[in-house]
């Protein structure tokens, strides 16, 4: 047994140990207090996971796929995020596409920006007629004759042209409701349930034409970019991706307006681009479902969402699994936006999500995640829902046999 004395003579030499400069114990110390103080910004951290759990490549889809999200082609000119050009910009060519599309079992993309008019007809001609059933093309509403008189009716006659060259759908940027104001470029914002697109809505009804609507973003991008906001890599990254301040409404106002244009048009399909614009909500997507029979999602850009969520995205899948279309955002040589540039390793993380039970795996190929720092989860998905995923839902909406 060790008594007092014993004890705080033993105390003591330990006291004198650690105040010698030259003691192992002192430089234990030192190097323990060094490490902690050591200051590493936040774009050098790059963690290895140590997680030990099976990966799974799949190198093609299970069936079939028609990528309903993608964006071949653009506008020539855009001013403070309106296109003000029916001419094209080229982003990848036919021969480069169907490459990776052959590869990945992809058998269609389609273009949601295709543009109008002259533009239009362009696209259509050297993708979709030089290359049948492999590309489909969307138009887009013409925004530079906004201020024009009679421009409700003049977009209405727009639609009707385009779907006479061949456009298989109708595409809206966010540019309505977040960019396009009452001068085009200045001015009031203008509301998406403005009646002046209400001709623009029903012309789509009338002829068959599902609408891809993209409104809203992520709901991070309508909150302070600061240490509070789970995107701020991104943000900061992509600083005009942020809507929050300035005349800007609220995500919750951009969807009530949404809302409004799909009830006062029932006979409108409108596709709901990025899982309804609120991915992380599902409840939120599944209530406007149930309220709206002509609506329909994507998952386009959005398994970053999903797959952190796999228990309620799986139930969301197999709920509404005849209204759930498969989309990548697919953009030729988009190397500033990772999470859906078009590549062979673009196709395989989507296919690896809906085909696998893997677990914490990359959203992106890509070094940091792009839009926000967590890993996801594989919902593998039974073989009845994904035919409908990859090809049978898009389709119906296209009107096309696969």
């Amino acid at each position: 047994m060790i008594n007092r004395r014993q004890w705080l003579c033993g105390m003591g030499i330990m006291a004198s140990a650690a105040a010698q400069p030259g003691s192992a114990f002192a430089a234990s110390k030192k190097e323990t207090h060094k490490t902690a103080s050591h200051s590493l910004s936040l774009a050098e951290f790059s963690p290895k996971s140590m997680l030990q759990v099976p990966e799974t490549h799949v190198a093609r889809a299970r069936f079939p796929v028609i990528d309903f999200h993608t964006h071949i082609t653009r506008s020539a000119k855009s001013t403070r995020g309106v296109s003000l050009a029916s001419d094209r910009v080229y982003l990848g060519t036919p021969q480069e596409l169907l490459a990776v599309m052959d590869s990945k079992n992809v058998r269609a993309m389609v273009n949601l920006t295709g543009g109008y008019d002259k533009g239009l007809g362009d696209v259509i001609s050297k993708y979709d007629h030089a290359f049948e059933d492999r590309f489909y093309a969307f138009t887009e509403p013409c925004y530079e004759r906004f201020l024009e008189t009679g421009y409700p009716q003049l977009q209405a006659e727009a639609i009707e042209r385009a779907h006479r060259q061949g456009a298989r759908g109708l595409k809206i940027l966010k540019t309505l409701g977040l960019y396009l104001r009452e001068n085009i470029t200045s001015g009031k914002l203008v509301k998406i349930d403005d009646p002046r697109f209400d001709p623009m809505w029903d012309a789509c009804g009338q002829l068959n034409m599902p609408v891809a609507i993209h409104v809203s973003d992520p709901v991070a991008f309508f909150t302070p970019t600061d240490r509070f906001n789970e995107r701020y890599e991104e943000l900061t990254n992509h600083p005009d991706w942020s809507f929050y301040g300035g005349d800007f409404p609220s995500n919750a106002e951009l969807l009530e307006a949404r809302n409004r244009v799909f009830a006062r048009h029932p006979k409108t399909h409108f596709v709901v681009l990025h899982v309804g614009n609120f991915a992380e909500n599902l409840a939120n997507v599944a209530e406007n479902l149930d309220r709206f029979p002509n609506m329909s999602v994507d998952i386009a850009a959005r398994i970053g969402e999903l797959g952190r969520q796999p228990r309620t995205a799986r139930k969301f899948f197999e709920k509404y699994q005849d209204r759930i279309l498969f989309g990548t955002d697919a953009t030729p040589h988009g190397d500033q936006y990772p999470q859906q540039v078009f590549n062979d390793k673009l196709y395989e993380v989507y296919y690896r999500f809906l085909e696998t039970d893997d677990e914490y795996f990359d959203y992106a190929p890509a070094e940091v995640p792009p839009q926000g720092r967590w890993r996801i989860y594989g919902v593998n998905l039974p073989e009845t829902i994904l035919r409908k995923v990859y090809f049978e839902n898009a389709a119906h909406q296209l009107n096309v046999v696969v």
